[in-house]
C-alpha cells in the first residue's frame, strides 16, 4: 500500500473548503470497512484513505502547516496503513455509560490480544490469525485496558488467495469476559480483499 507523502496532502485552506464533502466520502468508505463483534466491540479496518483523513483532521485541529510538524504526523500515522499482506484496524470498545465503561474496561484487560480473524477457503476454515496489538505504545495498565487499540492481522498467501477468490471471513474475540464472533458481510469481505496484494 502507498504511504502518504507531505506533498499529497491538502493545505489547511484547501482542506477547510473540501472538508464536508471529504468527510462524507470517508464515512461512506468506512462503512464497508467496519465489523461489529458483539454489542460492544467494533473494528474499523484502516487503509490509505481512512488514514489520510485522520492526518488531515489532525493537521486541521492542531493547525499544523510547517514541514516538520507534517512529517511528524506522517511518521505517526503512515505505519497504520496495511502493506498488502496484512490488515490494520482500530479496535473500539464501546460502552455509553461512564461507570459501566470503567467497570468493563477493568474486566476486559487483554481483550486486544484475544481478537482474531479466520478465512473460509475452498476446503473450509483456515487457521485463525490472532491480532498483534498496540505496537506503537502500551494502552493497558494494571487496572484496565484502553477503549481504543490498534491491531494488525498478518495473513499468509493462501489466505490472500482465498479471499481474492471469494472466500468468507469471520472475526471474533475469545476473552474470558467477552466472547463473540461474526461472519463479515460479503461487501466488507470484497472491500478488505482489495487491500491484499
Amino acid at each position: 500500500m502507498p504511504q502518504i507523502s507531505p506533498d499529497s496532502l491538502l493545505s489547511l485552506e484547501a482542506y477547510a473548503r473540501e472538508r464536508n464533502a471529504y468527510r462524507s466520502r470517508v464515512i461512506a468508505h468506512k462503512r464497508l470497512r467496519t465489523v461489529h463483534v458483539g454489542e460492544h466491540v467494533t473494528l474499523v479496518f484502516e487503509d490509505e484513505q481512512t488514514i489520510r483523513y485522520q492526518v488531515q483532521e489532525m493537521l486541521r485541529i492542531e493547525r499544523i502547516f510547517e514541514a516538520e510538524g507534517i512529517r511528524g504526523e506522517l511518521e505517526t500515522y503512515n505505519p497504520l496503513i496495511p502493506d498488502g499482506r496484512n490488515w490494520k484496524a482500530t479496535m473500539l470498545i464501546e460502552y455509553p455509560e461512564p461507570e459501566e465503561r470503567r467497570r468493563e474496561l477493568a474486566r476486559l484487560k487483554g481483550i486486544e490480544d484475544r481478537c482474531w480473524v479466520q478465512v473460509e477457503g475452498p476446503e473450509g476454515p483456515m487457521r485463525r490469525v490472532t491480532a498483534i496489538a498496540d505496537e506503537d505504545l502500551e494502552r493497558e495498565n494494571e487496572e484496565k485496558t484502553s477503549a481504543v487499540h490498534f491491531v494488525r492481522f498478518e495473513l499468509d498467501k493462501a489466505m490472500c488467495r482465498a479471499l481474492k477468490g471469494g472466500g468468507g471471513l469471520s472475526v471474533g474475540i475469545d476473552h474470558p469476559n467477552y466472547t463473540a464472533s461474526v461472519s463479515a458481510a460479503p461487501e466488507v469481505v470484497r472491500c478488505l480483499a482489495g487491500d491484499l496484494a
